[in-house]
Protein backbone atom coordinates (compact mmCIF):
# COMPACT_ATOMS: atom_id res chain seq x y z
CA UNK A 1 0.00 0.00 0.00
CA UNK A 2 1.47 3.31 -1.02
CA UNK A 3 2.16 5.83 1.69
CA UNK A 4 -0.54 8.49 1.99
CA UNK A 5 0.35 12.16 1.96
CA UNK A 6 -0.94 14.51 4.62
CA UNK A 7 -3.00 16.36 2.00
CA UNK A 8 -4.62 13.14 0.74
CA UNK A 9 -5.40 12.10 4.31
CA UNK A 10 -6.93 15.52 5.04
CA UNK A 11 -9.15 15.19 1.95
CA UNK A 12 -10.31 11.74 3.03
CA UNK A 13 -11.11 12.98 6.53
CA UNK A 14 -12.99 15.97 5.08
CA UNK A 15 -15.06 13.67 2.83
CA UNK A 16 -15.83 11.33 5.72
CA UNK A 17 -16.91 14.25 7.91
CA UNK A 18 -19.20 15.52 5.14
CA UNK A 19 -20.80 12.10 4.70
CA UNK A 20 -21.21 11.70 8.44
CA UNK A 21 -22.91 15.10 8.66
CA UNK A 22 -25.34 14.05 5.91
CA UNK A 23 -26.20 10.88 7.81
CA UNK A 24 -26.74 12.69 11.10
CA UNK A 25 -29.00 15.35 9.58
CA UNK A 26 -31.46 13.54 7.31
CA UNK A 27 -33.82 15.58 5.16
CA UNK A 28 -37.10 16.32 6.92
CA UNK A 29 -39.94 14.03 5.96
CA UNK A 30 -43.13 15.72 4.84
CA UNK A 31 -46.34 14.19 6.06
CA UNK A 32 -50.02 15.02 6.17
CA UNK A 33 -49.71 16.98 9.42
CA UNK A 34 -47.86 19.77 7.64
CA UNK A 35 -51.01 20.72 5.72
CA UNK A 36 -53.57 20.54 8.52
CA UNK A 37 -55.44 23.81 8.75
CA UNK A 38 -53.89 25.44 5.70
CA UNK A 39 -57.35 26.20 4.22
CA UNK A 40 -59.13 27.23 7.43
CA UNK A 41 -59.66 30.79 6.24
CA UNK A 42 -60.83 29.84 2.75
CA UNK A 43 -64.46 30.70 1.94
CA UNK A 44 -64.42 28.00 -0.75
CA UNK A 45 -63.33 25.33 1.73
CA UNK A 46 -66.07 26.41 4.14
CA UNK A 47 -68.58 25.83 1.31
CA UNK A 48 -67.06 22.43 0.52
CA UNK A 49 -67.26 21.40 4.18
CA UNK A 50 -70.88 22.58 4.45
CA UNK A 51 -71.87 20.66 1.29
CA UNK A 52 -70.12 17.51 2.52
CA UNK A 53 -71.90 17.76 5.88
CA UNK A 54 -75.26 18.14 4.10
CA UNK A 55 -74.57 15.07 1.94
CA UNK A 56 -73.57 13.01 5.00
CA UNK A 57 -76.67 14.11 6.91
CA UNK A 58 -78.93 13.24 3.93
CA UNK A 59 -77.30 9.82 3.79
CA UNK A 60 -77.85 9.28 7.52
CA UNK A 61 -81.50 10.32 7.23
CA UNK A 62 -82.02 7.96 4.29
CA UNK A 63 -80.51 5.10 6.28
CA UNK A 64 -82.77 5.86 9.25
CA UNK A 65 -85.77 5.68 6.92
CA UNK A 66 -84.57 2.42 5.39
CA UNK A 67 -83.66 4.00 2.06
CA UNK A 68 -80.19 3.20 0.80
CA UNK A 69 -78.84 5.51 -1.84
Amino acid sequence: MPEMTLEALAKRVEELERKLAELSNPAPVKDWRSVVGMFDDSEFMQQVIAEAAAIREASRQAAREGRFE
